[in-house]
């Protein structure tokens, strides 16, 4: 029996895929359970278009990351912030603080996709690195400014 699987069954594959299985199997556990459903050509159909809707919107939005990776690569933002003597920072600049400057700038940049080789703890330039989705990578440079 053909069935289209709800959830993730271990052992027989993800939700949505499309699986054989033998006849009591399904009706007697997976369907019963609401694991899945048995695969009408209806429900075939709907599972296609539901990837296919899927998969075209997964790639306008990796169009999207590349478009604003090319515009924001090499790009130089100014960050202040309040510093004591010698320059030295209250405790760090961190992701979400360079998030909030990219947002200032109109850049709505997660602060997840942005990577910190380490804690930036002193003024100066520094190169940080984006990854904006798989494969889609950028850098921009980072000026940290002190206030008293």
């Amino acid at each position: 029996m053909k069935i289209i699987l709800l959830q993730d069954v271990k052992g027989q594959g993800k939700k949505g895929e499309l699986k054989e299985v033998n006849d009591g199997y399904a009706r007697n556990f997976l369907i019963k359970k609401g694991l899945a459903i048995e695969a009408t050509a209806t429900k075939i159909n709907e599972l296609n278009q539901k990837q296919q809707a899927t998969a075209y919107h997964k790639e306008e939005e990796l169009k999207a990351m590349r478009a604003l990776a090319k515009e924001i690569d090499g790009k130089t933002f100014n960050l202040e912030i309040k510093v004591g003597q010698n320059g030295k920072v209250f405790g760090s600049v961190t992701a979400a603080d360079i998030s909030d400057c990219l947002k200032g700038a109109g850049y709505d940049i997660d602060k997840k996709k942005i990577v910190l080789e380490g804690p930036i703890k002193l003024v100066g330039a520094y190169t940080v690195a984006l990854k904006l989705a798989e494969g889609v990578a950028a850098k921009i440079n980072v000026e940290v400014k002190g206030i008293e």
